[in-house]
């Protein structure tokens, strides 16, 4: 009998004490947000990736009735923004505008990731997907990828190729192997600096986000080659895709999305799901992110997780095919 009355008291202040916290997940959802929202950028100011965050941030204040502050914490390919983010409290009020260069770049191309992307994180909904394109310094005599591969081949060791992100990395990787191309890679932390020395001659091509480079490429300033699109873009609708340039198209997809750090309450996820879902599948909002070569494209918390496990599979698998060895 006193066993039972043991078991009985322990069963009913378990009770009591899953009660209380969920009473006050539900109140701390109901009172959000309570100060200004953090959205932490992995890439430096001028990338499409800032500016995409920049385009989300500004109806998100609106919705949720407090500012939204831009935090850009550029390098470590996004792993210092992602730490940030995991660190922080899980109370919806610091965000993590990721892409594929944090969580699964980071993870795939390490050998000791900090931080695993899958756990140590919550996942809100998908923002886009993203258009990278091949570019090029007009002092290399070169109109198209064709021209511009024989023209590698024929100076081995003699060009410099930026990469900004993860996918750069890898589309880089993969065409010099599929190629056998002779060039010598110049690492950066984001697209932004990776533009201002691919205008000043410092490095002849990249596969980038198109940012602030398309106006470069009005200018005259720099060349567009090819798109790693399916599919043509509508913000350089001559351009052709790199199948068409006769080069296959990568096995990786460049995206965006928000996260927020793990033990996030379900109740403020599900409501900033809803309102990025709401945002994204706004005319103005597409066609904003459209001029920075982002298709947007929301989802609910538990698709996000879907993807961004497909995607991790994927990119493991062609990291080994092209045979980046993970530093």
């Amino acid at each position: 009998m006193t066993s039972s009355i043991r078991w009985l008291a322990r069963t009913v202040l378990l009770l009591l004490m899953l009660t209380s916290c969920l009473v006050g997940s539900e109140a701390a959802a109901a009172g959000y947000p309570t100060k200004p929202i953090r959205l932490i950028v992995p890439f430096p100011p001028g990338g499409a990736t800032d500016l995409a965050a920049r385009v989300f941030a500004q109806p998100l204040a609106a919705a949720l009735g407090q500012p939204v502050v831009i935090e850009n914490k550029a390098g470590a390919d996004g792993a210092i923004a992602a730490l940030e983010v995991m660190r922080a409290a899980p109370d919806g009020h610091t965000l993590f505008f990721a892409t594929n260069t944090a969580m699964c770049g980071v993870p795939t191309l390490r050998k000791a990731p900090p931080y695993d992307p899958i756990t140590d994180f919550t996942p809100v909904s998908m923002i886009g997907r993203y258009g990278f394109f091949l570019f090029l310094h007009p002092g290399v005599p070169a109109e198209d990828v064709k021209t511009l591969l024989a023209y590698i081949r024929a100076n081995p060791g003699k060009l410099n190729y930026g990469t900004g992100t993860s996918t750069a990395i890898v589309a880089s990787a993969q065409l010099k192997l599929l190629e056998k191309l002779d060039a010598i890679q110049i690492p950066y932390k984001g697209d932004g600096p990776l533009t201002t020395d691919l205008m000043a001659g410092h490095i002849q091509f990249a596969f980038m986000t198109p940012g602030a480079a398309m106006s470069q490429v009005a200018a005259g300033r720099l060349r567009i080659l090819a798109t790693l699109l399916p599919e043509r873009s509508a913000l350089a609708p001559r351009v052709p895709t790199m199948a068409e340039a006769g080069i296959p198209k990568l096995s990786v997809i460049p995206w965006a999305a928000i996260f927020g750090p793990a033990k996030m309450s379900p109740e403020i996820v599900q409501r900033l799901a809803q309102l990025t879902s709401d945002i994204v599948a706004r005319t103005d909002i597409r066609e904003s992110l459209g001029r920075y070569a982002i298709e947007a494209q929301s989802s609910r918390p538990n698709e996000l997780e879907a993807f961004l496990k497909a995607q991790l599979d994927a990119w493991r698998r062609t990291v080994r095919e092209v045979g980046i060895e993970p530093d």
